[in-house]
Order: C-alpha cells, then structure tokens, then sequence
C-alpha cells in the first residue's frame, strides 16, 4: 500500500464506522488531502484511495466535511447506503474509489459538461483483475474517462488500471478497454445510468451521449480537478464545509485498551482532550460523552477551535457553546 495502512473504528456497516489512514511512521493522515495524487508525475500514474471493492454494495466513501477524512458508509435519512444489484450487476463492477488532491468544485462549471462540480474527489474505476481491499492505495494508470450528470452536477468517473495488474502492459487508452475487454465500458454507462433508478430516481444522465473520452482528455480532467483542489486549499475559492485540517492525532489502540478516549493536540492545538470523532452526535450526547471521558474544562482559544471543527462535521457546532463547556466538571491529564 505505497507505505500506507489503515485503521478501522468501530463496526463495519454500522453509522458509527470509519476506516482512518497512516503514513509510514505510523502517523494519521488525510486521505483526501495527504497522500500525494501522483505516484509517478512523469509517466502520469496516480494514486487510487480504494473506497469500495469490486462485488460490494456498500456505498463507502472518503468523509471530505470530517477531520482527517476517514472512510465511512454514506447515509441518506438517517439510513447506511448500499448500491442495489440492478440486473445483471452485482454491486459495484470495478474497484471504485478517488484520486487524492483533487476536488471537483461546485462552483466552477465545467466547460465540457456545463454543469458544476460535485464538491467530491474525482472517481476512479479501476479495472484490473484483482479485487482490492477497502482503503488499499493502489497505484493507477489511466485510459480514459466518462462524462456522468448526477442529479445537474458534473461527476467524471476516470477508467483506469492498477500498474502492477498482469495485464497492464496491455492497456494504454481506452480503446484498448473495449479490445480487451468488451462490453465493459457498455456495462458502465449502463450501471451509472440505472444505478439509482431502484431508489426511485430517473436514470443518470451523461455529457457526450455516454461516449468515453481518452487518455489524454481524461488526465487533463484530473490535471484541472488537482488545480481546484489546490485552491481549495489556499483558500482562494469557497470549500463550504470541507474539512482540510489534517495531521490531528487521534488515540492509539493501547491507550484505548486502558480506557481512554480523549487525544493530544498538535502545536497548532496543544492539550486538547475530546471525545473520539465518531461519538460527536447530538448536544446531549456530546456533554454526556465529555463527562464520562473525562474531557475539557479549560477553555483555551486552541481548544474551543478544536471542538468547533469536530463538531462542525456533525452539523454541531453551533450548539458546542463555551457555557456547555464550561459545565463539564470532570477532567483527566492529556494523554
């Protein structure tokens, strides 16, 4: 995994669930805003975050509005997301997930499409012969991509094939998809096309009647995502509620094992102890989750920052008041 491995919090298919990334010294990152989008900037290889493995249901995603931007199952109401099996597919037929460092901006409309961005990463379908796991970073050739319109917004989706595939070699543009592999493409513009129609939605449409474009028209679509990412990051352009504070440091599994539960802060956010991200929930729960952990009374300018953007994920942070704070008695030693 190029370095990189994962960590899972709670349950799998479970709202409380999140698959959290390190780098190679152990330290939590982003995988949206850390890892690197090239592999290889000369020969144009990417890296691929994998969100859902090929025959899965499960609609997993990279959780952009969340601190240090884990992977969770996407919920809709209240309810965890699944794709349906619509006939003849099962799940999802490629491995799917983004290339880090993109970011297709919903407020700049797309000169090909016409339509704005969906304020996600760009989407990869990957479709080599091994099935990854979930949260593998897998290093990509591209081929070509397709022009999707969900619901009035642009949603490339990149066709591309892990390099160290067996048959990569063999694959170079997209026309060497539809030789090697026909009826694939016919395949995906049918799944994206049907794929919400069982949750009672229209059919998708598409820019360019469904027709792929190539290789080069396709890296020159990430090229422009990666650009609007970079000044998302600046903040030269209005990322609503993206989250792209990184490098927060969340509690070890030894430290959980003794029962704690709050974390160190970085320089930016010194002595900070919080409750772990996935408990943040309603006001109640979040006072009853600090009493019973032990967390802040001090109100330092760091720390009310700190709540703030870990509430501000939960739609939260207007109720984390200083005087809500200020209530909580019980307190621990950072860790």
């Amino acid at each position: 995994m190029a370095g990189y491995s994962v960590e899972e919090r709670a349950a799998p298919h479970s709202l409380e669930y999140r698959l959290f990334f390190k780098d190679g010294q152990g330290q939590y990152i982003s995988p949206f805003h850390d890892i690197p989008i090239y592999a290889d900037g000369a020969e144009n290889v990417f890296n691929m975050v994998v969100e859902v493995p090929r025959w899965t249901n499960a609609k997993m995603e990279i959780a952009t509005k969340d601190p240090l931007n884990p992977i969770k199952q996407d919920v809709k109401k209240g309810k965890l997301r699944y794709v349906a099996n619509v006939f003849p597919h099962k799940g999802y037929i490629w491995n799917y997930g983004a290339i880090p460092q993109t970011w297709e901006d919903p407020g700049h409309k797309d000169e090909n499409t016409g339509c704005c961005g969906d304020n996600d990463p760009i989407d990869v379908c990957e479709i080599g012969s091994k099935v990854c796991s979930r949260g593998e970073v897998i290093k990509v050739k591209v081929l070509g991509t397709l022009a999707l319109i969900d619901e009035g917004e642009t949603d490339w989706k990149i066709i591309a094939i892990n390099i160290e595939d067996p048959e990569a070699d063999n694959y170079n543009d997209i026309n060497d998809v539809r030789r090697m592999k026909p009826g694939y493409l016919e395949a995906t513009v049918d799944w994206f096309r049907r794929y919400k129609v069982p949750d009672g939605k229209p059919e998708n449409q598409f820019a360019f009647n469904g027709e792929f474009k190539g290789k080069d028209f396709a890296v020159n679509v990430i090229k422009s995502t990666h650009e609007h990412w970079k000044a998302l990051i600046a903040k030269k352009t209005d990322g609503g509620e993206i989250n792209w504070h990184h490098h927060v440091k969340l509690p070890t599994q030894s430290h959980l094992k003794k029962g704690a539960v709050g974390f160190r802060g970085s320089t930016a956010c010194p002595r900070v102890q919080l409750p772990l991200l996935w408990e943040l929930g309603s006001e109640q729960q979040l006072a009853q989750n600090q009493l019973t952990s032990g967390s802040i009374t001090r109100k330092t300018k760091a720390e009310r920052w700190m709540v703030k953007q870990l509430c501000s994920s939960h739609q939260e942070a207007t109720t984390c008041s200083n005087r809500k704070i200020a209530s909580l008695s019980a307190r621990r030693p950072c860790l």
